[in-house]
């Protein structure tokens, strides 16, 4: 029976090798298979190129690619059933009796599709409809061999306990979607700080890496993909994708959360001696994610920093040593479509695949832009070219970009989890912008007329004072 591939296995597109079918449409086989990897073909085509038979297997970057893109155009479960309707067909499996030396060969590369479907895709198999494609095509070959009956038990029971654990998302983590706005700064004994929580910068960023990873793991490949679907024109059915990006969209709540996290906590101490320290605390934080390889803390991070109701403090800015924070910044300068970062992005990646310990093994890219860059190769290529094809070059690169992610994520976080830094990470109370500002002039007053008319503003709708 073939190996089976894990997830990290799949993610990486190398070459393919054609199935021993001729081509459709019209199409001519050096046309299709452009240096080993289809460069266009009809969607019945790649379809049947995911097809195995007793002599033929995709190969796991196809599998990937083709599983990853196939939704823009037709719902997995409809090309679930294509699938088994295909092999059922090709391999005669709805005949009385069966080719045992036949179903032999094929079953194993059956198993082996549907163990990768499942591992890497496993929310393609929620509806009971899947299932029973999966237990009917597998139920016409366990005759010929009861090994694939026990194999398809196990298949059903790891899928199970995984689309379990995706039930269990994120969503419920953080202690509230929209921020609280203080009526004015709380006492003490009401407001916990971060510092009190913990004031050891390596800690709190050994904390947050493992938020970053926890929230990660719930997101799937599929959802980079559905957060820009649109519809297809030549698709049959038309596809609902608002509610099938829950865990990346959560995760871009969380970012925000930590930048509003980190001005509330600096804006919060009534003394700039405080505030300054605070200011300091989380620049040396930010530097221990730059060095961990925690992108997206770090840049939450810096982003908080830069917020106008903080940036805006120069007597508390003064009592800082912001030569590191500069450094920072420079790391994570937009400049050159963020020229700095990749770079160091490019070096964490590198670590990773030379990595002797798990700690260097962490790689949390920026997420935002991550986003930014799947959305404009989604929006910069076409999806079909002009004769209706598919445009698979453009999937392999989308592929590329996800899988690599997807590895990434897959990681064990090394460090010791401590709930009591974590559990304020999810649930301290923030202030909303209006807050921030509110407590950002009470902390250094208005400066000039813009800022004493925005204070008076803030000061009568949120304290009913004039």
């Amino acid at each position: 029976m073939p190996r089976t591939l894990s997830a990290s296995d799949m993610v990486t597109p190398g070459s393919l090798s054609p199935p021993p079918t001729d081509p459709t449409d019209g199409e001519q086989a050096g046309q299709l298979f452009l240096d080993g990897a289809p460069s266009s073909a009809s969607l019945e085509t790649l379809i049947q190129h995911l097809v195995p038979t007793t002599d033929y297997y995709p190969e796991k970057a196809y599998i990937f690619t083709f599983l990853l893109s196939s939704r823009l155009f037709i719902e997995p479960q409809e090309l679930l059933a294509r699938v088994c309707h295909l092999c059922i067909e090709q391999q005669q499996l709805d005949k009385p009796v069966l080719d045992k030396a036949q179903v032999r060969k094929f079953g194993p590369k059956l198993l082996q599709l549907l163990a990768e479907w499942t591992e890497t895709f496993p929310r393609d198999f929620q509806e009971e409809s899947t299932i029973g494609h999966l237990t009917d095509v597998v139920g016409r070959i366990a005759p010929c061999d009861e090994a694939y009956r026990k194999r398809m038990h196990q298949l059903l029971q790891a899928l199970r306990q995984k689309l379990a654990a995706l039930g269990q998302g994120p969503e419920g983590l953080l202690g509230t979607d929209k921020p609280i706005s203080y009526r004015t700064k709380p006492p003490a004994s009401i407001h916990r700080e971060l510092l009190v929580v913990c004031n050891d910068p390596y800690t709190l960023a050994q904390q947050l890496t493992h938020v970053e990873l926890e929230r990660l793991r719930h997101i799937g490949p599929e959802e980079f993909v559905q957060a820009f679907v649109n519809k297809d024109p030549l698709a049959s059915t038309k596809p609902c994708f608002s509610d099938r990006t829950n865990n990346l969209e959560a995760y871009v709540k969380w970012f925000n959360r930590l930048c509003y996290l980190v001005a509330t906590e600096i804006c919060m101490p009534a003394k700039k001696k405080q505030r300054a320290q605070v200011i300091e605390f989380f620049i040396d934080v930010a530097r221990e994610c730059f060095n961990i390889g925690n992108f997206n803390s770090l840049m939450a991070i810096i982003s908080g920093m830069n917020m106008s109701p903080v940036s805006r403090l120069k007597k508390t800015w003064a009592k800082v040593k912001t030569a590191k924070f500069f450094i920072l910044e420079h790391q994570m300068d937009p400049t050159g479509n963020f020229c700095n970062y990749r770079t160091a992005l490019r070096g964490a990646a590198h670590r990773f695949l030379t990595a002797h310990s798990s700690r260097e093994k962490i790689v949390i890219p920026f997420f935002s832009l991550l986003i930014k860059d799947i959305y404009f190769l989604n929006e910069g290529c076409a999806n079909r070219l002009p004769n209706g094809h598919v445009n698979f070059e453009k999937f392999l690169e989308l592929a590329k970009q996800v899988g690599e992610f997807i590895t990434w994520k897959q990681v064990d976080c090394p460090f010791e989890k401590d709930p009591s830094i974590t559990h304020y990470l999810y649930t301290a109370p923030i202030f909303s912008e209006d807050g921030l500002y509110l407590a950002s002039y009470e902390s250094e007053s208005p400066e000039n007329q813009t800022e004493k008319e925005r204070w008076k503003s803030l000061r009568s709708s949120i304290l009913g004072k004039t």
